[in-house]
């Protein structure tokens, strides 16, 4: 039986997620790095694709403190999300934890962990990524 090609998707890269790997998609034709994956490249079109690890270290481009949430989210409150930076400009967003919010620095090195399952019984169950400083700032 013939394996089935690669897909390019969300839910692909929730699987890796699952594996506590965080992959992208890299253009054959164009060189341009995705993630998460999408089907076609949005700088060229192409379809022709191959996945790609990243690093699980990166640095932190921008963040927020979000005090007023979603209902689903209300009970993580105050929590932080950033855009942290990868390797080739891949830009990943996330929430940031095991840290305390005066603490967090644009530019600080942020690692990737993984949690198993989602918090809520009514979002996708996929596994979750998050970022939390390669050093522990978390007290004072």
């Amino acid at each position: 039986m013939a394996e089935e090609p690669a897909q390019f998707t969300i839910e692909e890269f929730y699987k890796f997620v699952n594996q506590g790997r965080l992959v992208g998609a890299r253009c054959k034709r164009c060189g341009e790095l995705l993630v998460p994956p999408r089907p076609m490249c949005p700088k060229c079109f192409s379809k022709d694709l191959e996945f790609k690890e990243l690093p699980k270290q990166g640095k932190l481009l921008t963040y927020t403190i979000i005090h007023i949430s979603p209902e689903r989210f209300q009970k993580l409150t105050p929590y932080a999300v950033g855009i942290v930076k990868l390797e080739e400009d891949a830009k990943l967003p996330g929430m940031i934890k095991d840290i305390n919010f005066d603490r967090i620095k644009i530019g600080m090195t942020l690692a990737v962990n993984f949690d198993k399952k989602a918090d809520a019984e009514d979002w996708p169950q996929w596994a979750r990524y998050y970022f939390r400083p390669t050093e522990n700032p978390a007290t004072p």
